[in-house]
């Protein structure tokens, strides 16, 4: 069930890209909310059928999107994940870095003077 949603989700999001961009810009997006738009805002254009189809495929992807959360938050079974990082694993054992040379990955000190401030130098 999940596998059909999210094919259906994925085809709609392909078909609702497509549809946009297929749709003419008439220049009253972002851009007429700034400086002087003064008409454009207040005129509404007729509703074409790609406006209508976009409507609908948006409509559309918001349900499947929806389904496909509950859908997970049914297969969680009440889990947590970190319920099952801490059952997992024994926790008492206390990891080691015997290979691991701690003082090695530290930067050299500074020869000049300890209390100086960390700046660049052109040498």
């Amino acid at each position: 069930m999940e596998n059909v949603v999210l094919i259906i989700h994925l085809l709609l999001a392909l078909a609702l890209i497509g549809v946009v961009l297929l749709q003419r810009s008439d220049g009253g997006g972002l851009g007429a909310m700034g400086g002087g738009g003064g008409g454009a805002v207040s005129t509404r254009s007729a509703a074409t059928g790609l406006g209508k189809l976009t409507w609908i495929l948006a409509i559309a992807f918001i349900c499947t999107s929806l389904t496909l959360t509950v859908i997970a938050a049914q297969n969680a079974s009440g889990s947590s994940i970190m319920d099952r990082l801490t059952t997992g694993g024994d926790t008492s054992e206390e990891t080691t870095t015997d290979g691991l040379d701690a003082d090695g990955l530290l930067p050299p000190p500074s020869s000049i003077d300890p209390n100086a401030p960390l700046l660049p130098r052109a040498d």
